[in-house]
């Protein structure tokens, strides 16, 4: 669905932000978009959309470049930033507006969202706190039925009880054909509804795997064992022990994978692991 090839972008002369990044992201998937702070993950974010124009390299969203800002393409792109505005009008005055732009906006997928996040389809856009507008957004998001969602640092704001409405609504939303892309740096809250996961740096992707192919060669765990911890390839402190990565030995043993023991894991040893 997506591919990028040899990506540059900078936004000053002196060093440059994104260098000779590559990646692919197939449909069908749901992707978690993992770096530290200044990776350069929301302009990468910016650049898919084609609100900023690559440097150098090539990006193709199934045959359209984005910076060319095709109507095909837009209508099958959709993007909730970490920080947005809403206008200060009625849900339904805003779905007027919108939702012409994109054909296979559907207002029953939009009140099943709204319905997931404890929200009513009569609700003024101005009168809602934060989290209650990104909730009504990622709502009206997801009802667009876009190719690909694009949501960058989507659990901030939300309580408890809308994180886990928010993984629901996740689950209800996927399909074959679509593909959602989540940059965030709150791992806890996306764990359970990822399949793949890009971990990224400047100059390219660290890590580009299904969450299925890393655990068929990892093993996480919590051991309070010192000399086990000592021999594992990563070794977090926690509270009680520590959090491992090791070799699997057992290929029908079952394992789920730790998001922030696999980010370190990457960030210290990234060509071993490759």
């Amino acid at each position: 669905m997506l591919e990028i090839k040899n990506l540059n972008f900078s936004y000053s002369r002196k060093s440059r932000l994104i260098e000779n990044f590559s990646m692919t992201l197939e449909a069908g998937t749901v992707c978690g978009l993992l770096g530290k702070n200044g990776a350069g993950k929301s302009t990468l974010i910016y650049l898919i959309c084609g609100l900023l124009k690559p440097q150098g390299g090539e990006i193709d969203f199934d045959g359209y470049s984005p910076i060319k800002r095709n109507p095909a393409f837009l209508e099958d792109v959709f993007l909730v930033p970490e920080e947005f505005n809403l206008p200060n009008i009625t849900l339904s005055d805003y779905i007027k507006v919108n939702a012409p732009f994109y054909s296979y906006f559907s207002e029953e997928h939009l009140n099943k969202y709204l319905e997931i996040f404890e929200l009513t389809p009569d609700l003024h856009l101005g009168k809602l706190s934060m989290g209650q507008k990104k909730k009504a957004f990622i709502s009206f998001a997801m009802a667009c039925n876009t190719r690909l969602l694009i949501l960058d640092e989507p659990t901030n704001g939300l309580d408890i009880s809308a994180k886990r409405s928010f993984r629901k609504a996740i689950a209800e939303c996927m399909s074959e054909e679509k593909s959602i892309l989540i940059s965030t740096h709150q791992v806890y809250d996306v764990d359970k509804i990822l399949d793949h996961v890009i971990i990224t740096d400047r100059k390219g992707v660290l890590l580009n795997s299904s969450l299925i192919d890393i655990a068929s060669k990892y093993k996480f765990s919590f051991t309070t064992d010192r000399d086990r911890a000592a021999r594992a390839i990563i070794s977090l402190d926690v509270p009680g022990g520590y959090n491992i990565a090791e070799p699997l030995e057992d290929p029908m043993e079952e394992t789920e994978v730790n998001l922030e023991t696999l980010f370190e894991m990457i960030q210290q040893n990234a060509s071993g692991i490759k």
